[in-house]
């Protein structure tokens, strides 16, 4: 499947800190370079600046109570870190970077190698760590593996799920100084921990699909979602977003970052087509070059002329038609070039945030689920459409290459193991815009 796939009868469209007195300098810290992890390979998704301070070297190098100056917060034995500092990730990782003698760009460039929301939930996490062993009086940065271990028991004696316990030992490990010349979490001890709590915690994940596509569909062709031309700006917005995540298969942060300029939203003639490209500022998940400023082109789905009120039906799910029905509607009152913006007072024609989208395609699946006179499935979410779009497409017979390609995937692992549902039960049987039979009406 290639992103340019179009829509008809498969969906392969789902495509320095200021200088410290006691700062070690770099002759000290020679065993430094285990002090930073920037590439932990942790299932995280976001990050905020340490609280923690004082600078590590291949010793303890906190100062004494009598040595440090006393701190707001009580902590007196540690020198506070520059706020400046924590701004751009981890301070705790930020002072050992700087302990290792890097100058400040090179500090930067490497804290960036994460994603700004992942440095925001490392951060989180290390400072419940540093709470957890100011309450044992271990130094955080420093502290032994038994500490570290302990504190990962707990984590898993609470219940956390294992990708959880897998996110806290990420900070952890790009904060700590390190066990010899190996990162915190590469100690043989931490790793063997890990596989023991992936067996005491194995990791499950939905099988089948949260929320039948059919049905859904099936809402968005009838009211409130139609005529388009008629119903409020809401369903409108609604049905919109919900059709894209379900054609294209991109995360809420992708469509979130579509733009109406001429160079990133154009019609075909007759509306027979319409490439989308991203805002060419926006930085994906996936950085490398292949997944930068990717175009989605999607072909309209059952076009006029009919032959027949089936097709006119079904033309109702095109993307092409809703997305023009969008914009021509919304171009009244937009305060901007992102392509979503909100319907709503007092935020009307205003740009969109990632989370508001989100709640958009759960409230599609919600509104289409009740105008049905179903109840919506509970836990709905708006991750969920990636895992239905390419499931389908896998199932009508889209390679997994091409399935990767669009929803931007390195590799197949990700698909397979985390997205990947099993759609071909008796109950769905068709490509995913053709899973409603004419008389499902």
């Amino acid at each position: 499947m290639t992103t340019d796939a179009s829509l008809s009868g498969q969906l392969e469209a789902i495509c320095l800190p200021p200088s410290q007195p006691d700062l070690p300098n770099p002759s000290q810290g020679e065993r430094t370079e285990s002090v930073a992890n920037p590439d932990s390979a942790a299932v995280a998704i976001q990050t905020l600046g340490g609280r923690n301070s004082a600078t590590p070297g291949g010793r303890p190098m906190a100062p004494s109570p009598a040595q440090g100056s006393p701190l707001p917060s009580g902590r007196g034995d540690l020198p506070s870190a520059p706020g400046p500092c924590s701004a751009l990730g981890l301070a705790r990782e930020r002072w050992n970077l700087n302990a290792a003698g890097l100058p400040a760009q090179v500090v930067d460039t490497i804290q960036n190698a994460r994603a700004l929301s992942t440095r925001r939930l490392y951060s989180g996490k290390w400072r419940v760590f540093e709470d957890w062993c100011d309450s044992r009086h271990a130094i955080p940065y420093q502290c032994s593996v038994v500490d570290l271990l302990c504190f990962l028991q707990g984590l898993l004696e609470k219940g956390k799920a294992f990708s959880t316990i897998k996110v806290y030992l990420a900070a952890i490990s790009a904060c700590h100084v390190g066990f010899g010349d190996k990162p915190a979490g590469q100690h043989p001890l931490v790793c063997r921990f890990m596989k023991g709590a992936r067996r005491k915690l194995p990791v499950s994940r939905p099988l089948v699909p949260l929320w039948d596509l059919s049905v859904v569909l099936d809402a968005l062709s009838h009211h409130p979602f139609e005529p388009l031309e008629a119903v409020g700006m809401k369903f409108v917005s609604l049905k919109v977003v919900l059709l894209l995540a379900l054609t294209t298969a991109k995360r809420v942060s992708d469509l979130q970052a579509l733009s109406i300029r001429p160079s990133c939203l154009q019609f075909a003639p007759g509306i027979s087509k319409v490439c989308l490209r991203p805002n060419p500022a926006f930085v994906p998940k996936v950085v490398e070059s292949t997944y930068r400023c990717l175009t989605v082109e999607l072909s309209a789905f059952h076009p006029p002329p009919f032959s027949s009120a089936e097709e006119q039906r079904l033309n109702t799910l095109c993307p092409v038609r809703a997305l023009h029905v969008y914009v021509s509607r919304s171009a009244a009152f937009r305060k901007g070039d992102q392509l979503f913006v909100s319907w709503a007072t007092p935020h009307r024609g205003k740009p969109l945030s990632r989370q508001r989208l989100s709640h958009w395609i759960v409230e599609a699946i919600s509104l289409a689920y009740e105008s049905k006179g179903l109840q919506p499935p509970h836990g709905l979410r708006a991750h969920s459409t990636r895992g239905m779009a390419t499931s389908w497409a896998l199932f009508r017979g889209v390679s997994v290459h091409d399935i990767c390609a669009a929803a931007s995937w390195a590799t197949p692992h990700t698909f397979v193991r985390f997205y990947r549902l099993d759609v071909s039960g008796p109950s769905v049987s068709q490509a995913v815009l053709e899973t409603i039979s004419p008389d499902s009406k």
